[in-house]
């Protein structure tokens, strides 16, 4: 099964990729166990182990190599869950029990499965398989204590055998969790921390990868520049190798270059650039003036800057000899969009800005209100709390969340806009308000953040066909008044403190 994408950013990926790794690695470890059985045998031939027989060695090859394959095909089902290699460790442990029950000692093994837990880097995995672990350990050593009995003389009973040796061993169970759990912890937040770092370095590696293409297209600039003479009626390329002079025929009113270029015009531009591009008038239009210049758009070279460059006579008179320029512009372009995207948006969580909103809105009161407009108002609960108790960058990420769900659940059905600190307010057209305010509640629930759990956000709506005679003003203050009831609701429950709002 192919495994996840290795470019993954975030912890929580992390942890699904290192799952699939590590559970298909616990599996192997199973199948080795296989060769247990075979181990023992060998011991039993060179009277190493006297107290187990050959048809104990087959069984315990017998029962792992069922466990082994049983573990796979629910790997196969689920290999990014922690079922599998949870499973796996179980079998080690009853593999570890029934070697105890067969007088083969391995105390030290007991302690090596909780350790291999911790490659799932998962503390609370860590814990139940410790607890678990122990409480195998300890039914081993119970029903072996009899045995201890007969093999050792300082044992009078088969329960002092059992505290004696359960005592110690629970000791360095203790032990060992504590060493465990606090490697554990360790290794989970260097693990966060370090996701945390490579996250933010690839937001700047795309942010510097981003810069570059905007660099490469501003350096790669395409030019035509021509030569012409209207005293002669000749067009001449100054950048083909061979010069060489075409003539404008007598009441042609475009150059050669010009029409080469017609049919790679944007269709909507093509007349405002075949009036511009009219050398009949090109003269008349650079009386007083240098140069004269228009902006346009073609269908394969992107935004060019076409302009005629006045190089003698009377700048009050008409000119003789004139340079046409075509240079592409695309790059500008592309950053002036650039920039003003940047303008109308929210640096913290790219949504769209209270700039942007005002400006929509004016576009609203100049078009008028359409019946499916709903304005949506929406305020994030508990910020100043989380600021004051977690930090800003808690806070900073919650605010984060808020915008991702808000964007998520409206969609494609209108804009989310940020307008304060932890205020929105979205511009939707819909029939179905409430199907969009049930989805901005159920990716809420399922949100959790690097340093918050959850989320919450308290949302109020105003319908413009239930109100057909308010102002879009009006609206937006229904829409406030019926969030605000929400979040008194909210802080009306109990551990909701209004002063930490």
């Amino acid at each position: 099964m192919k495994n996840v994408s290795e470019d993954a950013l975030d912890f929580e990926t992390f942890q699904r990729n290192n799952r699939y790794k590590v559970n298909y690695s616990l599996n192997r470890v199973l199948w080795f166990s296989v060769l247990t059985g075979p181990a023992l045998a060998l011991g039993i031939l060179t009277g190493v182990f006297k107290n187990i027989n050959y048809m104990s060695c087959i069984a315990i090859s017998v029962i792992m190599l069922l466990v082994a394959g049983i573990n796979l095909l629910i790997l196969k089902r689920n290999p990014y869950s922690h079922v599998p290699g949870v499973l796996a460790l179980i079998g080690v442990d009853f593999l570890l029990l029934y070697m105890t029950l067969s007088h083969v000692s391995i105390r030290l093994t007991w302690f090596m499965v909780p350790t291999l837990s911790l490659l799932l880097c998962n503390t609370r995995i860590y814990v139940y398989t410790s607890i678990f672990n122990y409480l195998i350990m300890g039914l081993a050593t119970w029903l072996e204590s009899s045995h201890y009995v007969e093999i050792r003389a300082d044992f009078n009973s088969a329960f002092g055998a059992f505290i004696n040796i359960f005592a110690g061993c629970t000791i360095e169970a203790v032990l060992m969790f504590f060493a465990g759990y606090v490697l554990s912890m360790a290794s989970v937040s260097y693990f966060h921390k370090m996701m945390g770092q490579y996250e933010e370095a690839h937001a700047q590696q795309e942010q510097l990868t981003e810069q570059l293409e905007i660099l490469g297209a501003m350096a790669d600039i395409y030019d035509y520049v021509n030569l012409i003479d209207f005293s002669e009626r000749t067009e001449m390329s100054l950048r083909s190798e061979k010069l060489q002079k075409l003539t404008i025929e007598e009441g042609q009113d475009h150059t050669h270059l010009v029409q080469s270029l017609k049919d790679k015009i944007d269709v909507n531009m093509l007349d405002e650039f075949w009036n511009f591009t009219n050398i009949t008038t090109v003269p008349q239009r650079l009386i007083g003036r240098n140069s004269i210049s228009g902006e346009f758009v073609g269908n394969n070279i992107g935004w060019f800057r076409a302009q005629y460059i006045r190089i003698q006579g009377d700048i009050d008179k008409e000119p003789d000899l004139v340079i046409y320029t075509i240079q592409s512009i695309d790059a500008d372009k592309r950053r002036e969009e650039k920039l003003i995207q940047i303008s109308r948006t929210d640096e913290l969580t790219r949504l769209f800005n209270r700039r942007c909103y005002e400006e929509d809105m004016e576009q609203i009161r100049d078009k008028g209100i359409s019946d499916d407009l709903v304005l949506l108002s929406a305020d994030l609960n508990g910020l100043k709390n989380t600021n004051d108790n977690k930090g800003h960058a808690a806070g900073d990420e919650l605010i984060r969340g808020a915008a991702k769900c808000l964007k998520q659940g409206v969609g494609e059905s209108g804009k989310v806009y940020r307008t304060g600190g932890d205020e929105f307010i979205c511009i939707i057209h819909t029939d179905d308000i409430e199907k969009i305010t049930n989805d901005i509640r159920d990716i809420a629930i399922n949100w959790k953040g690097r340093y918050i759990d959850s989320i919450s956000i308290s949302l109020g709506y105003a319908i413009a066909k239930d109100h057909p005679d308010a102002t879009i003003e009006e609206l937006e203050k229904l829409a406030d008044d019926a969030m605000y009831k929400e979040k008194e609701k909210y802080y009306q429950q109990p551990g909701h403190d209004r002063r930490t709002r």
